[in-house]
C-alpha cells in the first residue's frame, strides 16, 4: 500500500501537536513548579585572592502572583538557605504587573532569606518603586535602586551598584561607580547592561529577567529571549562576566518547557587572565 506525501503531512502535523501540547501540560503542571539549585563557578577578572570562593545565593523573577504560589516561593527560598551562601541578592519582578496584591506575600515569603554579609535586592520592571521596596526593606533586604554599598569580605571591598530597571545609559551607571576602589558587582534586572558594564569594565554583572526563554524547544531555542546577549548561565564580554538567572516564576504564560525554575549559588574564581598568569 502506498502511502500518499497528504497523510505523511498529516501524520507529522499530529505528531508534532500531540509532543507540544503535552510538553505544553508538563510544563504547566510540574516543570514550573520544578525549583532546583544551579551551581555555577563565575570567573571575575581582577578578583583578589582572599575572596576566590566567595559563594553569592542568587533568586530574581519570583513573579508572586495567582500562577506563582506562596509554596513556590518558600521552596525557592528553602533550597537557597540550604546552601548557606555568604551573601544573598535578589534579582527584582517580586510580582507581576505591579500588582499590589502580592506585594507583601512576596516579601513574607522572601522574609527568611539571611546571608553573612547580608541581602541585598533591585528592582524589575513589573515592581513598583515603592511598596515592593518598603515591604522588602521591612525583612532586612537591603534595597539598591540607584545606589551603591560596599561591604568587607575577608579584608577585601566589594561594591555593590544596583540600578532601576530604567537606568540603562552607561553615564548614569558610571556615576554610581565612581569612586570604588573594590570588585565591582553590578546588580542590572535586564540582561542587556552587560553592553555598558562591558564599556565601563565592571567585571561582573548579575542578571534575572529572562526567565531562560521559559520556553526551550529542541532544536531552536528560546524565541522569547532571542533579543539578550545572554539568555541564561554564564556569558562574557570583554572583561565582563555574566550570569543570567532563569529566576523562579513564570510571566504571560504559566508554562516551563525545557527551562525550569532555579535559584542560584555563583562561587567566585578567579578571572581567565590571572588563571593564564599564573600557568
Amino acid at each position: 500500500m502506498t502511502i500518499g506525501r497528504r497523510a505523511v503531512l498529516k501524520t507529522l502535523v499530529g505528531t508534532g501537536a500531540c509532543a507540544v501540547a503535552g510538553a505544553g501540560s508538563y510544563g504547566y503542571l510540574y516543570e514550573r513548579h520544578a525549583v532546583g539549585v544551579t551551581h555555577a563557578d563565575v570567573p571575575v577578572v581582577g578578583l583578589p585572592p582572599a575572596l576566590a570562593g566567595f559563594r553569592i545565593g542568587f533568586l530574581t523573577d519570583v513573579h508572586r502572583s495567582r500562577w506563582v504560589s506562596h509554596d513556590d516561593v518558600v521552596r525557592a527560598v528553602a533550597l537557597l538557605m540550604n546552601e548557606r551562601p555568604d551573601l544573598a541578592v535578589l534579582g527584582g519582578d517580586y510580582v507581576t504587573w505591579g500588582d499590589r496584591r502580592y506585594v507583601r506575600p512576596s516579601a513574607e515569603a522572601l522574609g527568611p532569606l539571611s546571608a553573612p554579609h547580608g541581602v541585598y535586592g533591585i528592582l524589575g520592571n513589573h515592581d513598583d518603586d515603592h511598596d515592593m521596596p518598603a515591604a522588602l526593606a521591612a525583612r532586612g533586604v537591603e534595597m539598591l535602586k540607584d545606589a551603591r554599598t560596599t561591604i568587607t569580605i575577608r579584608g577585601e571591598t566589594v561594591d555593590l551598584v544596583g540600578i532601576r530597571f530604567w537606568t540603562k545609559r552607561a553615564s548614569d551607571i558610571a556615576l554610581l561607580a565612581r569612586g570604588a576602589t573594590g570588585t565591582l558587582v553590578l546588580l542590572a534586572h535586564d540582561p542587556r547592561r552587560l553592553t555598558e558594564a562591558a564599556a565601563l569594565k565592571i567585571p561582573l554583572v548579575l542578571s534575572g529577567h529572562t526567565h531562560g526563554g521559559q520556553v526551550v524547544l529542541p532544536g531552536i531555542g528560546a524565541i522569547a529571549a532571542q533579543k539578550f546577549p545572554v539568555i541564561a548561565g554564564i556569558g562574557r564580554r570583554d572583561r565582563t562576566t555574566m550570569f543570567v538567572s532563569r529566576g523562579v516564576g513564570t510571566v504571560y504564560v504559566p508554562v516551563r518547557v525545557n527551562c525550569p525554575p532555579e535559584v542560584a549559588v555563583l562561587t567566585l574564581t578567579a578571572g581567565l587572565e590571572a588563571r593564564e598568569a599564573r600557568g
